[in-house]
């Protein structure tokens, strides 16, 4: 498994620290902290920075819930576009929803949620009548007028003006969404506005995730944020404004040091006085760095990052989700690190299996195999069939060897899968009957019952998590999906199992 390199609590302890300091700093009554990254289930830092806790944030938050409350940002043109948060497979006006559900299961108060850059499309207006009758309220604002060059426009009636006041009531106000180009930053500054116009003083601070500002430019783990951002063409830089300023080197990225000027400028004029922060990088609240105590691990953690982005994005292209410059970029940043595919260690063993058996015997033409990573650092693999997908092959054929169980004993009986597989074909009308993973364990599950091996074999499903995989075929959604339930740390090769365009 990997080795940890990152100190989980230590860096909880320091960005709490860091936050209640800018609550208090000034004379300020409010701080409005805009969460860029992932709130919860952040899968990436986890990844680049092992032994990160992926929930740590809220758990931080947790901490400071009496002075907290979050309004979530969601881009119009993200719920007409479809798009998709890619560790989940769910599409970003849904994680919205899921968001919702994890703080209120965290007990903390959802202010509201903010359609950012409103187009009246069907099915903006359905996701938001959805919230509304569930009790969330919900505020549409529109494109900043004067935005970006006219900031006298900018700061009126006409720009932020023009949208609604969000109603707040606590001193720490988080504002998130389910991913890059939310809106959270004209959400922040258009509530300094209102709140400057009602006589209340109010700071703006961002919490920082990646890149790490007090690691070197590139560093694999800063590189790896590059990956993770190759469809916004995010480029981390120098963080100019910060070396002038105080004569130090910080790394920030493109975006954020391109909006600097004009942020200074429109908080200058909401305030009337000059603005507190000389960088983008005094502007965030990012304390991840301190949190690393191997820095040979998390440089190697974020490599393999790299190169699994880059094959993410190979199947993405392939799909038509992506461009090919975005693919392309994902390759140069793996070419940045000196990797290939192959340091993968699941990806050859998968690849060169599969070719073995189709060198056999021609009706292999068509099989895929999968490879797993175990904990001891063996592989497994198991190929598909006319009875399963190889991704449950591959889950047996892994349990059994954590279990010790004999590869010629059944977990589950030849007739339980006939069963379900007529079941599927002659009652459910499916074009495919081999049964897919989430149905191999549920009749694994069944078979625990009266079979011993098969109740030993459950046990060991956890002993997967963390697990790398790679299979030789493009995974069918369920597949993936159940993968990641599992936590299994997936890969594809950019091939479709069938030349099949609905019944894939």
């Amino acid at each position: 498994m990997t080795k940890k390199g990152f100190d989980p609590d230590k860096y909880i302890e320091e960005q709490s620290k860091y936050i209640i300091e800018r609550i208090g700093q000034g004379d300020s009554e409010r701080l409005y902290l805009e969460f860029g990254g992932k709130l919860v289930h952040d899968k990436h830092a986890m990844r680049v920075l092992p032994g990160f806790d992926e929930n740590a944030k809220i758990k931080l938050l947790q901490k400071m819930k009496e002075q907290v409350e979050i309004i979530i940002c969601i881009y119009s043109g993200d719920i007409i576009n479809s798009k998709t948060r890619q560790d989940f497979g769910i599409t970003y006006d849904l994680e919205v929803l899921r968001l919702i559900d994890i703080f209120r299961k965290h007990d903390l108060p959802i202010n509201s949620v903010v359609v950012t850059r409103y187009q009246d499309a069907p099915a903006v207006n359905m996701f938001i009548n959805k919230l509304e009758r569930r009790g969330i309220k919900t505020y549409t604002h529109n494109f900043t007028k004067g935005y970006p060059t006219d900031v006298d426009t900018i700061v009126s009636e006409e720009g932020y003006g023009a949208n609604p006041y969000i109603e707040v009531t606590k001193p720490l106000v988080v504002v998130t969404g389910p991913g890059g180009g939310s809106g959270k930053l004209a959400t922040c500054l258009a509530q300094l506005y209102h709140e400057n116009k009602r006589g209340h003083k109010a700071r703006y601070s961002k919490f920082e995730t990646f890149p790490i500002w007090n690691l070197p430019l590139k560093h694999p783990v800063n590189i790896a944020y590059e990956a993770a951002t190759a469809d916004l063409k995010d480029v981390n830089m120098i963080d100019s404004f910060h070396l002038e300023a105080y004569g130090e080197m910080a790394v920030n990225y493109n975006r954020d040091l391109e909006a600097f000027p004009v942020f200074k400028r429109i908080v200058e004029k909401i305030t009337g006085k000059e603005a507190e922060y000389k960088s983008p990088t005094d502007m965030g609240v990012n304390r991840i760095g301190f949190g690393i105590y191997d820095d040979e691990a998390v440089r190697e953690a974020a490599k393999q990052e790299i190169i699994r982005r880059f094959m993410l994005a190979k199947v993405d292209y392939k799909k038509g989700k992506i461009s090919e410059s975005t693919l392309e970029r994902a390759e140069l940043l793996m070419k940045e690190v000196d990797a290939s595919e192959e340091d993968r260690v699941v990806v050859a063993p998968a690849r060169k299996y599969a070719e073995f058996r189709r060198e056999q015997n021609s009706k292999y033409e068509n099989m895929v195999v999968m490879a797993i990573e175990m904990p001891d650092g063996t592989i497994v693999t198991g190929r598909s069939s006319r009875r399963m997908a190889a991704a449950g092959a591959a889950v047996l054929n892994a349990i059994k060897k954590l279990g010790g169980i004999p590869d010629d004993l059944y977990l589950i009986a030849p007739n339980v899968f006939s069963s379900i597989q007529q079941l599927k074909g002659d009652v459910l009308n499916h074009d495919r009957t081999s049964l897919n993973l989430e149905e191999v364990l549920t009749a694994l599950c069944i078979s625990s019952e009266t079979n011993s091996c098969a109740e030993k074999a459950v046990t060991m499903l956890h002993q997967l998590q963390g697990c790398r995989a790679h299979c030789t075929a493009i995974l069918s959604d369920r597949d993936e999906q159940t993968l990641q339930s599992m936590g299994i740390d997936v890969t594809c090769d950019p091939e479709y199992v069938t030349t099949n365009l609905y019944f894939a």
